[in-house]
C-alpha cells in the first residue's frame, strides 16, 4: 500500500468516529505500528486536516476538511489519465487543451510515487473511429449548454434534406464514431438528435430557452426510458 492510500484509509477511519478514537486502535484497524500512525496524523494535520487528540487520549475528525488532490489513489489517477487521454482524442482542441491543463494541474500536486504513476500510464485509448466534426461546432454547442441559450444551425440530415434548426440543447452524446447534440426542436416540437458533423453553420443566439436544461435532460431521459447517470 502506498503512502497516500494509507493516509486516505487514515481518513475514512477517522471519519467513521464520531468520538476518540484511540491511536492503538486505529493502528490495528489499518494494519500499521503505532509509530507510523502518529507520523500520518502529524502529516494531515500539516496538510490542514482539523485532527484534535494526542498519543495516550485518542484522536477525532473534526468536520469541514476535504482530502486534497494528492490523496487520490492509483486507480482514481489511471480512471483520471484514461478520461483525459479518451477526451484528448475524440472532441474540440479547446475542451482537449482544458482536460491537459487539469491534469497537470493534479499532478502538479501529486506525491512522486503518484506522479510517477500518472505519468507513465499503461492505459491507452485506442486509434480514434470518429467521423470528422469542426472544432466550431463542438465549441459552440457547448457553450450553448453552458450557457442554456438557443442555439440556430443548418442541418443535412440523413436523407440530404437540408433544414434550418433552432433548438434548445440539453445534452451532448460522445460515441465511439460520432457525437451527437440532444435537444428540443422548435420546428419539430419535440425532442431531436442531431449528428454534429451533420451540422454547419452553428450560432449561438442571445435568447435563453425558457426551461432549464436540467428539466429538460430529464425529460428527455424519461421519453427514451433512460435512467439517470450513476455519476
Amino acid at each position: 500500500m502506498s503512502r497516500a492510500e494509507r493516509l486516505l484509509n487514515l481518513m475514512e477511519q477517522l471519519r467513521r468516529h464520531r468520538r476518540p478514537v484511540s491511536g492503538a486502535a486505529l493502528a490495528q484497524q489499518l494494519g500499521v505500528s503505532l509509530r507510523t500512525l502518529y507520523r500520518d496524523i502529524a502529516t494531515l494535520q500539516s496538510q490542514g486536516a482539523q485532527i484534535e487528540g494526542e498519543a495516550g487520549l485518542g484522536y477525532v475528525l473534526r468536520p469541514g476538511f476535504t482530502l486534497p488532490p494528492l490523496m487520490l489513489t492509483p486507480e482514481e489517477i489511471e480512471a483520471l489519465v484514461l478520461g483525459v487521454r479518451w477526451v484528448a482524442d475524440r472532441v474540440d482542441a479547446r475542451l482537449a487543451d482544458a482536460a491537459g491543463q487539469a491534469l497537470a494541474k493534479v499532478s502538479a500536486v501529486l506525491p512522486p510515487e503518484l506522479r510517477y504513476t500518472l505519468e507513465h500510464s499503461a492505459l491507452l485509448v485506442g486509434p480514434r473511429q470518429t467521423v470528422a466534426c469542426s472544432d466550431e461546432v463542438l465549441a459552440l454547442t457547448r457553450q450553448a449548454l453552458r450557457e442554456e441559450r438557443k442555439l440556430e444551425f443548418h442541418y443535412l440530415d440523413a436523407q440530404q434534406r437540408a433544414s434550418l434548426r433552432t433548438v434548445w440543447p440539453c445534452a451532448l452524446g460522445f460515441f465511439e464514431q460520432v457525437s451527437v447534440l440532444i435537444a428540443w426542436c422548435e420546428t419539430r416540437n419535440d425532442f431531436r438528435h442531431f449528428r454534429t458533423d451533420r451540422i454547419s453553420a452553428p450560432r449561438v443566439l442571445e435568447a435563453r430557452y425558457p426551461r432549464r436544461r436540467l428539466d429538460l435532460l430529464r425529460d428527455w431521459r424519461q421519453s427514451e426510458g433512460i435512467a439517470p447517470p450513476s455519476l
